[in-house]
């Protein structure tokens, strides 16, 4: 069985292994995604990859685990623990959320201008690194498939 990992947002889609945080690149919480945000300061809205329940919900990230207990996190920015006045809570822990589902908006350039990275990886937890299937590269909208995994 493949579940699809939709794009939470529109931007650059682009290989775990560029994200600048060891944690991500070396695929340490699972094998996925990032999604660079496009350069604007306009607030732009994170959605949700997948159907489920919010069990973890930061203004800086969120973890949806779907109806199979197959866990996503995305996690918006690098080192951006800390910064939630730069984030806009859009749900909340324990909501059931629908694919396409607000989470969170943000500024991608607003975190750029704190010297960090806005990247933002979509990563299915405790799957082993490389399993991350057709994953696409380069520009990717809002919905469509960004990988799939077993």
């Amino acid at each position: 069985m493949s579940t699809q990992i939709l794009a939470p947002l529109d931007g650059r889609a682009m290989p775990l292994s560029e994200v600048p945080d060891p944690v991500f690149s070396a695929e340490m919480v699972g094998s996925g995604v990032a999604i660079e945000p496009p350069d604007t300061d306009e607030r732009i809205t994170v959605v949700a990859p997948i159907a489920g329940a919010i069990v973890k919900l930061h203004p800086h990230a969120a973890v949806i685990v779907d109806d199979a207990g197959q866990g996503v996190l995305l996690h918006v920015g690098i080192d951006t623990v800390g910064k939630a006045d730069i984030f806009e809570v859009k749900a909340a822990e324990g909501d059931r959320v629908n694919v396409g589902d607000p989470l969170v908006t943000f500024s991608p350039n607003a975190i750029r201008r704190l010297g960090l990275s806005a990247a933002v990886p979509v990563v299915v937890m405790d799957s082993a690194p490389g399993s991350a299937q057709d994953a696409v590269s380069g520009p990717v909208t809002t919905g469509a498939v960004l990988f799939s995994i077993q």
